[in-house]
């Protein structure tokens, strides 16, 4: 396999079913793996697919389906700490290969209710290497989950490079941008809701601002795709409406040249392969982190402590 061959899963989950969607990760791994990638990667919320209905439902009026909505997706979200994503774990364990991926996220720690909007990155063990929680969602997202923090800003070595993780319009945030390029990032993998050309010239521009190959996972999905029990779903997504959101995952290259895709209205899985000495190349004359940084002009702090919440245990006093 060659080790900087990717793959960027342009395919709809299965919706609201956390089981269904997690046995269709595995075969997309399985047929990846098979054609050489050793980087997969999926899009924002893959598991068990992004809460589209909140873009077309009104928090009073819609309360109730709202609520049931919520519900369903709360019920089929990941625990990471039940390891929910065992099968995908052994997948890339089998193949040796790392897997990028956006699930709902269901809060274990505390009050086991919240939802977080979290991408992973298992590597080629099978070992979660990180979690990163969306720091800041997006307008009605903000009814569906909670905010992340920066513990999981981070930036990994892996076997196809440098790679780092930021979740749609967080990728609109110059401070975060920054926090990867600060740690060497290599590969810049965006996993998102968005599409059209103005999300690819931001992708773009970060391949420039970067120096960085870009890997935009966006979701495609269909009509076809919501299942017909899904409550109201004529009114929510009408017949006349084909592609409900249409994807266009696509790969740049330092500098902000595409070099594959976008693949627009279409499920399939996008191959590239991705030449790490174009990064060195697109830097020499802007490395916003090296040497067109201004570190005696500007600074950067990240906050990189988890989120903790208060305990019984510190509220009341422990007992005895």
């Amino acid at each position: 396999m060659d080790s900087n061959k990717i793959a960027i899963v342009q395919h709809t989950p299965c919706l609201l079913d956390r089981e269904a969607t997690l046995k269709r990760a595995v075969e997309l791994i399985s047929t990846a793996a098979r054609e050489g990638a050793t980087l997969i990667v999926f899009p924002e919320a893959f598991v068990p697919g992004y809460p589209s209905w909140i873009w077309c439902l009104r928090p009073g009026t819609d309360w109730d389906l709202n609520e049931a909505l919520h519900l369903r997706l709360l019920e089929n979200s990941v625990a990471l700490e039940n390891d929910d994503l065992k099968t995908v774990r052994m997948a890339a364990r089998e193949s040796g290969v790392t897997v990028v991926m956006g699930v709902n996220e269901r809060d274990g720690s505390s009050s086991r209710s919240t939802l977080y909007n979290t991408v992973v990155v298992i590597d080629h063990e099978g070992l979660i290497i990180n979690q990163h929680r969306k720091l800041m969602p997006t307008n009605p997202e903000r009814m569906t989950w909670g905010s992340g923090d920066a513990s999981g800003l981070k930036v990994l070595d892996t076997p196809c490079g440098r790679l780092g993780t930021l979740l749609c319009w967080e990728n609109y945030m110059p401070l975060a941008r920054y926090a990867l390029y600060a740690q060497g990032v290599e590969v810049y993998i965006a996993p998102t809701y968005d599409s059209g050309e103005g999300w690819i010239g931001t992708l773009q521009h970060i391949a420039r601002e970067g120096g960085c190959w870009v890997l935009g996972a966006g979701v495609a999905l269909h009509n076809r795709d919501i299942p017909e029990h899904f409550p109201h779903k004529k009114t929510l997504f009408p017949d006349t409406e084909d592609w409900i959101n249409p994807g266009d995952s696509v790969v740049i290259a330092p500098g902000g040249e595409l070099t594959e895709g976008p693949v627009h209205e279409e499920q399939k899985l996008l191959y590239a392969q991705i030449d790490l000495q174009k990064i060195s190349a697109a830097r020499r004359t802007l490395d916003v982190a090296g040497h067109y940084a201004r570190p005696d002009i500007f600074r950067l702090r990240v906050n990189a402590q988890p989120q903790t919440s208060l305990a019984v245990d510190d509220i009341f006093g422990k007992s005895g």
